[in-house]
């Protein structure tokens, strides 16, 4: 899928919301923002086939449909026949409700489990090969951004193993199906408002670029192409970086650095900060409390991480900057903590989940840490 870029989100609408998203969920019972970034592998190999559309209802001439379809093409001009056409011919995807749908249940989260998800020789020589097929790309969006190599390649191999991974789902379909039949009781958060906005810039996407919007193919919960840009996020924060007068998010890796390198500097990444430091929690449960209290936004000191307890490594008692303190579970064993940054917490921005942060930064690390080795 293509587009030039119009003038203005996966945006704090991130675009990651899939095969992270569903692995999360399998390993940890958390459910992160969709608005923060799309990724999505699925819970199972089986998830990753949509249910057959000729099989599914198609939404027709419903009033809520209707409704949807005279909004959309009154505010952005456009075709409203052809709206109506369009959303007539959605469906409703049952694997869909079931996929953003938590566990009945709560499973323990066990930060272990899934990293080991994600750091596993197939993702690291997958994402060793598209360092190296792309390298002068990603110096380039380094320059330009400030966003390093190995956060890019963390990303993208953890969204969808570098294109392997995109989602067999119509995305008109996926995003129709929570937009006007979202599970609110078995998800316990109506998020029909989100996918609503979503179709709508699905809807606005497809008439930039002159795509049928039957066509495209993406996650279940409406991401699409390498980095699983959500529709809004895709309009907003792609980039043209291979300079052919479109953005490609599919099969351009160049836009696709550049678009995720774009949507982190606009969430605030930070040029040559860390993403997080070593640190040891204080041994008091009110001064743990405290300090776990902001979760990962970035809200002390180091002095004052000091004053409560926990202790830094030497790096990150020089640091110039508020710090989170994350805590990431480990099922029945000890959690993990680290000290995230402004940097860490702008990856959450992709997908609000520092689970998901800390894998992409440990992938992009282990990537790199063989590239360089093997020059």
């Amino acid at each position: 899928m293509t587009t030039t870029r119009p003038s203005p989100p996966f945006g704090i609408s991130g675009p990651a919301t899939s095969m992270a998203l569903a692995l999360l969920l399998a390993v940890s019972g958390a459910l992160p923002g969709l608005d923060a970034s799309a990724a999505e592998p699925h819970r199972k190999p089986a998830a990753m086939r949509s249910d057959s559309a000729s099989e599914m209802p198609a939404y027709g001439r419903r009033e809520d449909v209707l409704a949807l379809a005279a909004d959309i093409a009154e505010r952005h001009a456009l075709d409203r026949d052809r709206v109506e056409a369009a959303l007539a011919e959605a469906r409703f995807v049952p694997s869909v409700v079931r996929l953003i749908t938590p566990p009945a249940t709560g499973i323990a989260k066990n930060w272990a489990a899934y990293r080991a998800r994600f750091i596993e020789p197939v993702r690291i020589a997958a994402g060793v090969a598209f360092w190296r097929d792309n390298e002068r790309v990603l110096r380039e969006a380094e320059q330009r951004w400030g966003v390093p190599p190995e956060i890019v390649v963390g990303i993208v191999g953890v969204e969808t193993i570098y294109g392997r991974q995109m989602g067999n789902f119509r995305v008109i379909d996926a995003l129709a199906t929570l937009a006007f039949d979202f599970p609110v009781e078995q998800a316990r958060r109506d998020r029909s408002a989100f996918f609503r906005d979503e179709l709508e810039s699905f809807l606005v996407l497809c008439q930039t670029e002159g795509v049928d919007p039957l066509a495209p193919l993406g996650s279940y919960a409406g991401a699409i192409g390498m980095p699983q840009f959500m529709p809004s996020s895709w309009l907003k924060y792609a980039v043209d970086f291979d300079g052919d007068g479109r953005t490609d998010l599919r099969a351009s890796a160049a836009d696709v650095i550049g678009s995720v390198a774009n949507y982190l500097a606009e969430f605030g990444w930070q040029r040559d900060m860390p993403t997080h430091y070593a640190v040891t929690m204080p041994s008091g449960a009110d001064d743990r409390a405290t300090l776990l209290g902001p979760d990962i936004f970035p809200s002390f000191r180091a002095a004052q991480l000091a004053d409560y307890g926990a202790a830094l490594d030497a790096a990150g008692r020089e640091h110039d900057g508020p710090l989170a303190l994350v805590e990431l579970q480990n099922g029945s064993a000890a959690p993990s903590y680290v000290a995230g940054t402004q940097n860490f917490y702008a990856i959450t921005r992709y997908n609000q989940s520092s689970y998901y942060a800390l894998a992409v930064i440990e992938l992009g690390s282990a990537v790199a840490a063989v590239v360089r080795a093997t020059r």
